[in-house]
């Protein structure tokens, strides 16, 4: 239970939990188990695209062209849809869409050298261009019911999204955490010369990352256009740091090699849950953004803070068993 209580996610969880309960002294409804379901679905889009973006947080890089990515998917996915094609054809279009962008990432940031960020953000200013080059700078609009209709599917009591969200987020996190080639991406994060004398092939697996996140950011744009019904130009647009800030909260370190994505799918929560709270507190809209920073900026000084503390603590014991041990030797 101490180790628990010490771990970056669990300090996440109870602030999500405490934020529901003050939020529902003010306003009951916000603690209704409609607004709770309604605060997840509205999460799923930025889980997804946090899980994505861990990937390449772990590598030590950056990934900012997701919201293009998102953006150019669901205009070409939702046209497909309109027009009679199949989920089935959407997913893979999809997935081709978030690897070819994820491949170009990789690509440029290993044999190019270039900054992740300034490739990132090159592709996404592409990625945005094309998006109102195929669709003419119009909406895409009239997506069939039944594809609206799958945020609504419901299993085990829970919305079918959020149900295969959930257990992807499981299966990513035991992946990272207890297989070996899992571990790569915090080992590369971390050391990246260390890595590479291990033995660990560290350019295929920053391409991994940069594939797995482009794949991500597409697969929310399938869930954008489920969630929302229709395309407009500038889906998605700077979502990319509401991404990278949800994974800060939830623990994932902008350095690499420190995090985890059940972490950063809490943090996205939290985020989508602070806005929210702010509908039910009536707190009139223009503040909206500045709240959410502010309280941003809060939590994650206060836990860097605690987490400071907590290894001052663990180096002082280890200090004094040294000291204890030495004696003990004399």
């Amino acid at each position: 239970m101490t180790n628990i209580i010490k771990l970056r996610e669990f300090r996440t969880f109870l602030f999500l939990i405490v934020l529901f309960l003050v939020v529902g002294l003010v306003n009951s409804d916000y603690l209704s188990l409609q607004n709770i379901d309604k605060s997840l679905k509205s999460s799923l889009l930025y889980i997804v695209l946090a899980v994505g973006m861990t990937f390449v947080l772990l590598t030590g890089n950056l990934d900012i062209s997701v919201g293009g990515t998102l953006g150019l998917t669901a205009a070409v996915c939702g046209t497909i849809l309109r027009d009679g094609g199949s989920i089935l054809t959407a997913v893979i279009v999809a997935i081709l869409i978030g690897a070819g962008v994820g491949l170009i990432n990789g690509f440029g940031v290993i044999k190019l050298n270039i900054s992740s960020f300034i490739m990132t953000l090159a592709i996404l200013s592409i990625t945005r261009v094309l998006q109102v080059i195929y669709t003419n700078g119009k909406w895409v609009e009239n997506i069939p019911a039944k594809v609206k209709g799958l945020s609504n599917i419901g299993i085990f009591g829970m919305n079918v999204l959020t149900v295969i969200v959930i257990v992807g987020v499981i299966l990513v996190q035991v992946y990272l955490t207890k297989s070996s080639k899992g571990r790569y991406y915090n080992a590369i994060g971390d050391n990246r010369d260390g890595a590479v004398s291990l033995g660990i092939p560290v350019n295929r697996y920053i391409a991994y990352s940069f594939v797995i996140s482009g794949i991500c950011a597409a697969l929310a744009g399938l869930i954008f256009v489920s969630q929302i019904g229709f395309v407009s130009t500038n889906a998605g647009a700077g979502i990319e740091l509401t991404v990278i800030a949800a994974c800060v909260l939830g623990g994932v370190s902008l350095i690499g090699g420190i995090g985890t994505v059940v972490g950063a799918a809490l943090g996205a929560i939290i985020l989508t849950s602070i806005n929210s709270a702010l509908v039910y507190m009536k707190v009139p809209a223009f503040w909206n953004s500045t709240i959410s920073g502010s309280l941003l900026i809060i939590i994650v000084v206060i836990d860097a803070l605690l987490a400071f503390k907590a290894n001052q603590k663990a180096r002082k014991v280890r200090l004094n068993a040294r000291v204890l041990q030495k004696e003990a030797h004399d």
